[in-house]
């Protein structure tokens, strides 16, 4: 492992395929996924020791509890996860009786996933432990370099979707 530079050793930041070179260190969506993954295995740590959840079952907790019922398909949406995630991952909290499947009122073919109220309470346990997590990741980020980083963000994920539909 190389000793990590000083702020002010550290070259400028060049965007990656300037003069047709690709440094992975300087690649943004590898930057952001390697932020993500360190971000989300933290959190997962917590979520699979304390509460038996993995992130996909912790995702559809939350997204329920934001939102009641779903189908299927609105939470592969809003997750962004693919099917075969969402499915698996609703069957677990099935099975622990953390939500249940309901008859879907106008598509006889297809059902609803609901948080029981065990699901609720639940989620009340978690969800002050993420904020924690969230703010012990931010101590020391000016707020307004927050709010910045947030904006810039929605703006990928906007400007990735349009990109993705092309």
């Amino acid at each position: 492992m190389r000793p990590k530079a000083s702020r002010a050793a550290r070259p400028k930041r060049r965007p990656s395929g300037a003069a047709g070179v690709l440094r992975l260190d300087d690649y943004l969506p590898y930057r952001l996924s390697v932020a993500a993954n360190a971000v989300s295995q933290l959190i997962a740590r917590a979520y699979r020791d304390r509460f038996g959840l993995k992130v996909p079952e912790w995702r559809l907790i939350a997204v329920l509890a934001d939102s009641g019922a779903l189908t299927p398909q609105a939470l592969c949406e809003r997750t962004v996860m693919d099917k075969v995630t969402v499915t698996r991952a609703a069957q677990g909290l099935v099975r622990r009786r953390l939500a249940r499947r309901e008859p879907h009122a106008s598509d006889g073919r297809s059902h609803r996933l609901r948080l029981t109220a065990a699901g609720r309470r639940l989620h009340g346990r978690i969800a002050p432990l993420a904020l924690d997590y969230e703010a012990s990741l931010l101590r020391g980020m000016d707020p307004r370099a927050v709010e910045s980083l947030e904006r810039q963000l929605r703006r990928l994920q906007y400007r990735a979707d349009a990109l993705g539909r092309q």
